[in-house]
């Protein structure tokens, strides 16, 4: 008898780096639901994303590829609809697939893009319509708006096409804090909330909080997005066990918290004091530092900038970085409650046993460091390297792993769980062998690659960027200008950039190798040739 593959839940929060957990070390974030995956399950300590933003690394963790290879270089640039997901794979076997929150694989937004093509030469005309990219986007005319928050909001027509990359059933979630649009907005006024009334800074409770980008929500507790996808989950959960409790499911439960505005609900909101936020290191030694991220602050300090919508590399005070962390710690508990909710329905409904659980994040924040918040084209660890917690109940595994892995990986590992192999050209590996021994398996370094819309210092958008990280360096080479090395076993706090010290030329020459290697081995090998000639 053929054994029953097991269940997966995802649990993804977004913009939530790796210490900002108890199972992590964080000194007072309350986190039990998680820190009890932990508990009984395997969590990494070297885990690190592919791209630091939304789409890119969101992409990452559905194919299990480069973002240079899938496409979604930045946010801004939605992943092709003729991509496959693991997600398709599973659904292909048998699986029941949903998605409660957050997507993020289509632009949710009309925002113009900030950079534009190169100007046409002169004398020569510039090709139109399908003809003005390289590569042709086949299917409906709107096909790429599905996640477009004004068709959510003024479109009552407006719904997503099945399968939606490999799921099935979508309770959408789009934007951020108490600005949640998508299938969010209809339920809001389905159940008699005026979102018009209580959500954004206009409509917010009285507060002297001064974090920029903060506002006491007057959105209630019960109806802030975050519940929503607890409540929504818990009942794609029932309506499992109801239709058919034998099919194995995936169910991919993302929250848009705690990314920016930072907007907790009732209790959460003065949850923790920011009189007692213990600042980084970083934060009090920035002034003595030269490096990439210490003159970037300086230029942000001397810009005129809107701090109310910049989108990176915020400069802030003391109080105000005590504020971000105490209510980033908010919403992030709030996060460990509904996982808590879930956890307990997975347990009342008989599929605690037969269920892997998986908690992870899309990318970070600097919450403090170097005296910044939000996050931008740079690839230090608060930005880059996050939580991945795995918990099986049938195999307990390594309490805690060193090796160096990431989001690109997780596609591999669940389908090996499943006794799946992928597709021609997934990219990651299957980290049940890191699971089990708590070793490194892989190559002992990651890539990270980043294209964004952001200007770095001198460099015009787009800034681009690659870095190789061991368990030991960080080398990080930008288009121009600009390099890193750090040495993240001796200064965690990437503060004495190493790139032109003599004494590190032998490892600057060493991982410039291996990151050439990773960069012709992170080639796209699909499709396969079809003949010799």
């Amino acid at each position: 008898m053929t054994k029953k593959r097991p269940n997966f839940v995802v649990f993804m929060s977004d913009q939530h780096r790796a210490d900002y957990l108890g199972c992590y070390g964080h000194p007072f974030v309350k986190t039990p639901a998680i820190d009890g995956m932990a508990a009984r399950g395997t969590a990494f300590d070297r885990f690190y994303v592919s791209s630091p933003v939304c789409m890119p690394n969101r992409a990452t963790f559905m194919t299990g590829r480069l973002p240079s290879v899938h496409g979604t270089r930045t946010n801004g640039v939605p992943l092709s609809l003729q991509a496959n997901t693991f997600v398709d794979l599973l659904r292909a076997k048998g699986y029941r697939t949903s998605l409660v929150g957050k997507s993020h694989l289509l632009t949710m937004k009309n925002n113009a893009p900030r950079w534009s093509p190169d100007p046409v030469p002169d004398g020569l005309e510039a090709p139109n319509g399908e003809l003005s990219e390289a590569v042709r986007r086949p299917g409906f005319p709107d096909a790429y708006e599905q996640e477009n928050e004004d068709l959510w909001e003024h479109d009552p027509a407006h719904s997503l096409r099945y399968p939606f990359f490999g799921f099935e059933k979508v309770h959408l979630c789009t934007g951020h804090g108490d600005r949640v649009s998508g299938e969010y907005v209809r339920w809001l006024r389905d159940n008699g909330y005026d979102r018009d009334k209580l959500i954004g800074p206009e409509n917010a409770l009285p507060s002297d909080v001064q974090c920029p980008q903060a506002w006491r929500t007057a959105m209630p507790e019960e109806a802030y997005p975050t519940n929503y996808i607890r409540d929504h989950s818990l009942k794609v959960l029932r309506e499992l066990k109801e239709s058919d409790g034998e099919s194995p499911f995936f169910m991919l439960v993302s929250f848009p918290d705690p990314h920016h505005p930072f907007t907790p609900p009732g209790k959460y909101w003065d949850m923790y004091d920011p009189d007692e936020v213990t600042l980084p290191n970083s934060f009090h030694t920035r002034a003595n530092v030269d490096s990439p991220a210490a003159r970037q602050r300086k230029k942000r300090e001397s810009d005129v900038i809107n701090r109310d919508v910049v989108m990176s590399f915020l400069p802030i005070n003391e109080r105000e970085a005590r504020e971000a962390i105490a209510l980033t710690c908010g919403m992030i508990t709030m996060i460990d409650d509904a996982i808590g909710a879930v956890l307990g329905e997975l347990e009342n409904l008989g599929f605690a046993d037969d269920t892997v659980v998986m908690f992870t994040a899309d990318h970070g924040d600097f919450l403090g460091d170097h005296g910044m918040m939000l996050k931008g084209p740079m690839h230090m660890s608060s930005i880059v390297r996050v939580p991945f917690v795995w918990a099986d109940p049938e195999s307990r595994g390594s309490e805690r792993c060193g090796a160096v892995a990431g989001t690109i990986d997780i596609a591999s590992t669940v389908l090996a769980r499943a006794g799946l192999a992928g597709y021609n050209g997934i990219q990651g590996r299957s980290l049940l062998p890191e699971i089990a021994t708590g070793h490194d398996h892989g190559p002992g370094y990651h890539l990270i690659e980043e294209e964004s819309q952001n200007p770095f210092l001198t460099i015009k958008a787009p800034t681009r960027i690659r870095s190789l990280i061991t368990d030991e360096w960080r080398l990080s080479i930008y288009q121009k200008e600009y390099a890193e090395l750090y040495n993240l076993k001796n200064d965690p706090d990437e503060l004495v950039n190493h790139w032109d010290d003599p004494d590190s030329a032998d490892v600057r020459a060493q991982l410039l190798t291996e990151l050439v290697r990773a960069t012709i081995l992170g080639m796209d090998p699909s499709p396969l040739p079809s003949h010799t000639a």
